[in-house]
């Protein structure tokens, strides 16, 4: 199992709960494909570098996490297609 970190953007009018179940989502979608959470990081809403779907600013959201190359194949599909996710990326930790 390698180390990974997924990096992905909310949209920034959810409120408190939808933000909450949004997180959890990506959580449940990385245990659902065998991988294990390390730690969410949560740096709250910033300004975006240049408009996405006419949203200027984002929530943004860190989660490190465990798993083999399958999980994180799967798991940036599956925010691909998540209506609350403006952008995501999953890179492999310390690279």
């Amino acid at each position: 199992m390698a180390a990974y970190e997924a990096m992905y953007i909310l949209k920034p009018d959810l409120g408190e709960e939808e933000l909450a179940q949004a997180i959890e989502r990506v959580q449940g979608l990385i245990g659902q494909a065998g991988g294990t959470v390390d730690q969410i990081d949560k740096w709250g809403k910033r300004r975006l570098a240049y408009p996405i779907n006419g949203y200027n600013d984002g929530y943004y959201v860190v989660t490190t996490f465990n798993g083999d190359g399958k999980v994180a194949n799967e798991l940036t599909r599956l925010m691909g297609i998540q209506e609350v996710i403006l952008r995501s990326m999953v890179v492999r930790a310390g690279e």
